[in-house]
């Protein structure tokens, strides 16, 4: 519409103040505030718009976290595995993942073992055990409740929509929010704009692409939902038994759904989860978003329909189990920050001086072999005092796709926690933090695997260099020599 109104001026009360605003309590920014916390911020608020945190994960059911080794090294530790060693002490049933002891091993039994969990195996000549755990959301739930409670640095503001960057020229001071006792703010030194699109760097003046710029892989939006009664086993079995009929089956499954539709095992065997890909959708765009909850929800009970009755051994007794109470966001507003990682930094393993994350990835280009995200990816060009970790940071399009998922909010969030309880404390800004100190404390403090620190794993930087950090790969090759580059 082309009509405005004129906001009358208004003067908002100040509901609190803080060295540390965290914007968003998904897994960027839960993971932000307990790292700044814990990097000794002697004040942190974490502002989140649901009652709960995890985002995606415990709201969107995003159940599965993908590439979190390399061979036999965990590489994606910190507070991203914390989860699930707090599990095993709480609730062991709510997560299955192989074992830290089997990581790498390519016993024919253990692979075919792991072979229906699916990101588990590295399907093909050099196959392998990988992690990735599954999980049951509702656990995680209440152990990322706990591990905020345990912070008592920590204040928590649930139900609080950051809405509004509080600016002093290209200064961050605090953002405006809105909840059920209306309008107000919050002042703070440093701001951590983790909503995963953006809300409040786009309005501070940083640059950013916006949805539909350029292709990307991410360009999709989803609303999962889960299935009970099943029998995925016995389904893996069939599949693996008659691969032709497995692959027209999931073909007539898109067709019944309307969109791309696949389920995967959960936690426990008698529930999968149906993940699914609505394309061309922006999910902060209105109608996208009504489209997408409608659209998910119309086609649940046509879509159980067709497997009950399609594979009765395994679907007999289907029913709903549970949806989604959060949209599944894949794509909208991304970061242009002092570096944007492309997909030429992986296929030639870029080495930064400010690397903050050192994670195995997907294995597309380098086939699995770690690879470096500098700090420098979630900071803004000019807006000083704020950091932008998680699925927004600043990435090209043929990167994005790698960079989006939740082990990678988790591993720069707890960064950017860092990061921000450095610049307080030293009194700095977030342009000139000492970095070096922040690797320290990532590194030595908060378990982060990091290149060339004294602990780094000296056996594993000889098997990267025996493998050239996967720089040999088809795809890899392909990315080099389609930029031009004689290597």
């Amino acid at each position: 519409m082309s009509k405005n109104y004129i906001e009358a001026a208004n003067t908002l009360p100040i509901y609190d103040e803080c060295d540390i605003l965290v914007v968003g309590g998904g897994a960027a920014g839960h993971s932000a505030a307990i790292a700044a916390a814990r990097a000794g911020a002697k004040k942190v608020i974490l502002m989140e718009r649901y009652g709960y945190f995890g985002g995606n994960v415990t709201g969107g059911y995003v159940l599965m976290l993908p590439a979190l080794s390399w061979r036999k090294y965990s590489m994606v530790r910190g507070i991203q595995e914390e989860w699930f060693r707090r599990l095993d002490k709480t609730a062991p049933e709510a997560y299955i993942a192989p074992s830290f002891e089997d990581l790498g091993k390519t016993d024919p039994v253990l692979l075919h073992r792991w072979s229906s969990i699916h990101g588990n195996t590295n399907p093909g000549p050099n196959d392998r055990i990988i992690r990735a755990p599954y999980f049951e959301p509702n656990q995680l739930k209440i152990e990322l409740d706990l591990m905020i409670q345990e912070e008592p640095n920590i204040k928590v503001m649930i139900h609080c929509w950051g809405t509004k960057p509080i600016m002093d020229g290209d200064t961050i001071k605090g953002v405006i929010f809105e909840s059920k006792e209306g309008r107000k703010c919050v002042m703070a030194k440093v701001v951590i704009d983790a909503t995963g699109d953006g809300d409040i760097y786009s309005q501070a003046g940083a640059e950013c692409t916006k949805f539909g710029d350029e292709p990307t892989s991410v360009d999709k939006t989803a609303l999962v939902w889960r299935m009970g009664g099943v029998d995925f086993e016995l389904y893996h079995q069939w599949a693996r038994q008659y691969p032709e009929l497995a692959r027209n089956f999931s073909s007539e499954l898109a067709k019944v759904a309307g969109f791309p539709t696949a389920f995967f095992t959960d936690s426990r065997n008698d529930v999968v989860w149906v993940n699914n890909w609505l394309p061309n959708r922006n999910c902060i765009d209105l109608e996208d978003i009504k489209f997408t909850e409608f659209t998910v929800r119309n086609s649940i009970r046509r879509t159980i329909k067709y497997i009950k009755e399609t594979l009765p051994f395994a679907f007999r007794n289907a029913f709903l189990y549970d949806i989604a109470p959060q949209l599944g966001t894949r794509g909208s507003r991304r970061l242009i920050g002092e570096y944007v990682i492309s997909k030429l930094d992986f296929a030639c393993q870029t080495k930064f001086d400010d690397v903050i994350a050192w994670h195995s990835l997907l294995p597309f280009v380098t086939d699995g072999a770690p690879v470096e995200l500098p700090y420098r990816c979630i900071l803004p060009k000019k807006i000083e005092n704020l950091l932008c970790p998680g699925r927004h940071l600043s990435a090209d399009a043929g990167a994005i796709g790698m960079l989006y998922l939740i082990p990678q909010c988790v591993g720069t969030g707890q960064a950017a926690g860092v990061a921000a309880a450095v610049a307080v404390q030293d009194g700095t800004t977030t342009h000139n933090v000492d970095i070096k100190r922040v690797q320290k404390i990532l590194c030595y403090e908060q378990d982060v695997p990091l290149p060339r620190q004294e602990n780094t794993n000296p056996e594993l930087v000889r098997e990267l260099e025996e493998f050239q950090y996967g720089t040999m790969t088809p795809m890899a090759k392909k990315i080099r020599e389609e930029a031009g580059l004689d290597w």
